[in-house]
């Protein structure tokens, strides 16, 4: 058995185990759902056909050859009386047919046998991990998280963090906030609840000056507001609730009390 035999009965394993297309719409078909790995064009095709075939390898992103089989060669293998088009849609059987036809024809075939094998390479390696990813998923096993910094660079970040969030403390220098060696404002204590309650008016020197309109209408309403902050509701007094509010009332009949002797 020479190899273009050789090659043949290949092509001819690909069809029994269902990794093989023939015909120019199931080719057209694998190609544009990318399930294609290799296009093969008998020697004697014609050149519309060809040019189809090209534009397939083009929207599947596959190689396609011309291979040395004619188109009755080509079918005989394929089970059919004639074949110009045949797609293989396995990267493992696609590589061993080029590498058949690579060893007789190298400076025709060797370029595309590269091609091949790389993809053939990075399929195995996803595989791979795809296999290693069900593996972890079924121990349990997560991926460890990258540490892109070291703990101490962590504790400086975080010791900066909280130093911007309290402020510069008393006599401590400051930065571009203001000048050097002066110490930031604190607010006066129940300052917030003021202006919150609308109790509080700042002038230009600093001072209150005095109570402003909705100040003096809750000052009305229920006497002057007190400055501070407001107590906890732990602090607050309780009411009293009624342990019977949500209880059924009871049903008097004939049992509920006893007759009155006369």
């Amino acid at each position: 058995m020479d190899r273009n035999e050789q090659t043949l009965s290949l092509i001819g394993l690909c069809l029994r185990g269902r990794n093989l297309e023939v015909g120019e719409e199931p080719v057209e078909a694998v190609a544009r759902a990318r399930d294609a790995r290799v296009l093969l064009l008998a020697s004697d095709a014609a050149d519309n056909t060809a040019r189809r075939v090209r534009r397939f390898a083009e929207m599947g992103q596959c190689v396609w050859l011309r291979v040395p089989f004619t188109k009755r060669e080509l079918g005989l293998a394929t089970g059919r009386a004639s074949a110009a088009v045949a797609a293989i849609t396995d990267i493992g059987l696609a590589v061993a047919v080029v590498r058949r036809l690579a060893e007789a024809e190298p400076e025709k075939y060797a370029e595309d046998l590269a091609k091949l094998e790389l993809k053939a390479k990075r399929a195995a390696e996803r595989k791979s991990e795809a296999a290693q990813h069900e593996k972890n998923l079924r121990r349990g096993v997560k991926r460890p998280k990258k540490q892109t910094e070291t703990p101490e660079e962590r504790k400086q970040d975080r010791r900066a963090g909280a130093k911007a969030e309290r402020g510069p403390r008393k006599g401590e220098k400051t930065g571009k906030g203001g000048p050097r060696g002066k110490t930031s404002a604190r607010p006066v204590p129940g300052e917030k609840n003021q202006r919150r309650s609308g109790t509080y008016e700042k002038s230009a020197g600093g001072k209150t000056q005095g109570r402003t309109a909705s100040g003096k209408a809750a000052e009305g309403r229920s006497g002057p507001r007190k400055s501070g902050p407001r107590p906890f509701k732990s602090d607050r007094p309780k009411a009293k609730r009624n342990p019977f509010a949500h209880s059924r009332p009871v049903k008097k009949g004939k049992g509920s009390f006893r007759k009155k002797e006369s």
